[in-house]
């Protein structure tokens, strides 16, 4: 017995010592044969720093595991740790279970190069390769309770590039059973370039790919669409913010096959040219959605608002903002979409979001309120000779109630035109046929002159006075159009001619005296009938118009004679206008100048305070254009400054800044290809310091010629000159406005008393209304 007890003491003992010896070497062991055989089994090089494993309890770790890129001393993954636990018991049933899994701090990295991914060799070792048709036992395989901790994950795109990575991911799942055919996911994670937090739980259907989405962003770091915006653009910057807060389902087979409700919300969204110069923007971007599922035909919304939106659209002598960005017609776009070996996210997107929306309008849809706040809209035309821009801001643009079973369905839309005028929109449309609609507009207090751009490079003549309003009202059933539409311009006035190259001459005075009626306006009835895709104008109005101008304006001519000498006398007792670049006066003007003078020495109480009012990015813009031409013309004649004389001037000014070889010359001497206008290249070429001190001398002279005509010391005591007040002008150029305190011209005094009965005369009644509109608008005189 005591025998027995021996031998089975040492048996314990042994077995014991067997089972330390075992816990003791196969840890190396496995180390060794790890890093011995790693690139015959996985093609990869492994290595680690220490590794643990226990064959009797199924733990096992791998501390400092590193894998590296396919032939190559890259790292593809790493991580401190890498722990699991597998449950032996189940071994001997063909059952193979992981109970446990936890990544600490892995570091991994995706690369792709067209269609290639940096882990497609993994792929292709281990997918099977043996006979298929050949039955197999069943074996059983489940991952349970995965832990990944504080993670951190990159991605490079070669092609286009695009470099990004999150950090800090936390990712726990109950894991994957065998018998069951869902995958619950949690997981949580920050941008790794800027800021931004994502969070949410995941459920994934392996059998039928079914799946269940709630996710939590905040102040998400849009960086990475920035970079897929620069392989479809040819330059630009952007930037932009993502928060949401919604839920999902549907199938990853089946795009349309989707159910999202929630918040998503975009801010700070900016692009254009670069940080500093915007061609799109705006402050948010907010959806709340109800209910949204393509394959259901629901539509469901409760408001989408969008906040201090802004967009510049600019056309150049060559193309536009747009495609000077995208390319002609898009053609970076084009290209970027027939390259099937190069994934774009910006195009992923807008294409899933043409899914989503293709079958809107023939859904059952609704959209509580619809809605743009304080949005900015910039138009600028640098393919005239100058520079033409206009705006419209703040514009708001409102509809409620939204839906498919509505009768009709209201939008309104209002906004102030820069630098002056109003815009008013109303439309009633019938959801369920976009042909059918009443629509209601109303342009008014629009200052023709603003268009002086478009005249200049038409007729050669400017205007310096007249205010545009336009109204329509449109009925429109199964695409017929009926109607009525008013354009009215009061006070139309012509300007000197300018005479330049590179614009068309037309007898603008001869136009005017046939389309202006005797009260001085424009006024013209124009119908339009047809349908939306033929329509047609009705010029009847127009045409009688001008046929009794001619029959009746020649009785009226004294009328209408009269009525421009008084209009004459209050402006030029009210201001003092200056032609662009210009400080001499006409002999009207110094006449008037000499009646003050004679005015203030008659009247001692009497002052007068006088306001330049400058227009000065126009008239920069003369003074720049000017020099420029002028730099190049000495160069072209081999003349200094010195030798430069009143006659060459007149040619530098009827020089036109879209001469062939004088942009060559503009271009040689930049060389910068972001430089799409002359303008811009004429800064360049000159310097803002320059035009700067030649508008200072100009303001200057302007100051002197204008007192030199008050030589009495009292006399200039009692004119106060205040501060140069920079402001685009209502009749399009700088001038002086002229106040008086005490006693007034009595000529000024008269011609009121004389432009009130002629106001209340038939021919100028009828629009007395619009003319007091006009004379509220600040800057007018």
């Amino acid at each position: 017995m005591k025998k027995f007890k021996k031998i089975a003491l040492y048996s314990i003992a042994s077995l014991a010592l067997l089972i330390v010896i075992i816990i003791l070497f196969i840890s190396p062991i496995t180390k060794y044969l790890i890093e011995k055989y790693d690139e015959k089994y996985t093609g990869r090089q492994i290595t680690m720093g220490w590794a643990y494993v226990n064959p009797f309890t199924g733990s096992l770790h791998f501390s400092n595991l590193k894998i590296y890129e396919f032939k190559s001393d890259s790292i593809f993954f790493s991580a401190n740790g890498l722990s699991a636990n597998v449950t032996m018991t189940k071994l001997l049933n063909k059952t193979y279970e992981i109970n446990k899994v936890t990544l600490d701090k892995p570091h991994g990295i995706i690369i792709q190069n067209k269609k290639l991914f940096n882990f497609n060799d993994l792929i292709n070792k281990f997918t099977s390769k043996g006979d298929s048709t050949k039955p197999k036992a069943p074996v059983h395989f489940s991952i349970l309770n995965i832990k990944i901790i504080n993670g951190e994950f990159y991605y490079r795109e070669l092609i286009t590039p695009v470099y990004y990575f999150i950090k800090n991911v936390t990712i726990e799942s109950s894991g994957i059973r065998w018998d069951v055919d869902s995958i619950p996911v949690k997981f949580s994670f920050l941008s790794g370039i800027g800021t931004g937090d994502v969070k949410g739980d995941f459920s994934l259907n392996l059998k039928n790919n079914d799946y269940k989405l709630a996710i939590i962003v905040r102040k998400f770091d849009l960086n990475i669409v920035g970079q897929y915006i620069k392989d479809l653009s040819n330059y630009g910057s952007f930037r932009a913010y993502l928060d949401t807060d919604f839920k999902s389902s549907g199938n990853f087979k089946d795009p349309e096959n989707v159910t999202i409700a929630g918040q998503i919300q975009i801010s700070d969204f900016h692009f254009g040219k670069n940080p500093k110069e915007d061609y799109a923007s705006f402050d948010k971007l907010a959806i709340a959605i109800n209910e949204l599922s393509p394959k259901k035909r629901i539509y469901f919304c409760d408001s989408i608002a969008l906040s201090h939106p802004y967009f510049k659209y600019e056309r150049y002598d060559y193309l536009d903002n747009v495609q000077t960005m995208f390319g002609k017609k898009g053609s970076n776009l084009k290209s970027a979409k027939a390259n099937e070996e190069k994934f774009n996210l910006v195009i992923e997107i807008a294409d899933y979001i043409r899914v989503l929306s293709k079958n809107f309008l023939s859904s059952n849809y609704k959209v509580n309120r619809l809605a743009i706040y304080n949005g900015d809209i910039k138009f600028n035309d640098y393919s005239l000779n100058e520079k033409f821009a206009i705006e419209l801001s703040p514009l708001y643009f409102i509809a409620d109630s939204i839906k498919k079973t509505n009768k009709r369905v209201n939008f309104n839309l209002q906004s102030s035109i820069k630098p002056y005028g109003d815009l008013a929109v109303a439309i009633s449309i019938n959801p369920k046929d976009s042909s059918d609609f009443d629509l209601q507009y109303t342009f008014q207090k629009l200052p023709i002159t603003a268009f002086n751009p478009y005249l200049i490079k038409f007729t050669s003549y400017p205007l310096d006075r007249g205010t545009i309003e336009l109204k329509g009202k449109w009925t429109v059933r199964n695409g017929l159009i009926k109607s009525d539409n008013n354009l009215l311009i009061i006070d139309p006035r012509v300007s000197k001619r300018l005479k330049n190259k590179n614009i068309n001459w037309l007898p603008m005075r001869i136009i005017l005296f046939f389309v202006r009626e005797r009260g001085n306006v424009i006024d013209y009835k124009i119908p339009i009938s047809g349908n939306l895709k033929d329509p047609k104008f009705h010029l009847r109005d127009v045409i009688f118009d001008a046929i009794e101008n001619i029959f009746v304006k020649p009785v009226t001519t004294p009328y209408t004679i009269e009525v421009r000498t008084i209009e004459a006398e209050i402006e030029k007792a009210l201001s003092l206008k200056w032609e662009m670049r210009s400080s001499l006066l006409t002999p009207r003007q110094e006449k008037f100048l000499e009646r003050m003078s004679d005015f203030l020495t008659e009247n001692p109480e009497a002052s007068i305070t006088v306001s330049p009012q400058n227009y000065t990015t126009k008239e920069k813009e003369y003074i720049l254009f000017y020099e420029a031409k002028k730099k190049y013309y000495l160069q072209l004649n081999n003349k200094n400054n010195t030798s430069f004389n009143e006659e060459d001037s007149i040619k530098v000014n009827k020089m036109s800044i879209k001469e062939a070889v004088f942009v060559e010359y503009l271009n040689k001497h930049t060389r910068d290809s972001m430089l799409f206008t002359v303008q811009q290249k004429c800064i360049k070429l000159v310097g803002t310091n320059f035009i700067d001190k030649k508008f200072k001398e100009l303001n200057s002279e302007r100051i002197n010629v204008f007192m030199a005509f008050f030589k009495d010391i009292e006399i200039q005591k009692r004119i106060k000159l205040t501060e140069k007040t920079n402001v685009i002008p209502f009749n399009g150029f700088s001038f002086y406005k002229i106040e008086y305190k005490g006693e007034f011209p009595e000529s000024l005094i008269k011609a009121y008393e004389k432009m009130n009965e002629l106001n209340n005369e038939s021919p100028r009644k009828k629009f007395e209304k619009e003319r007091r509109k006009i004379k509220k608008i600040k800057g007018v005189v």
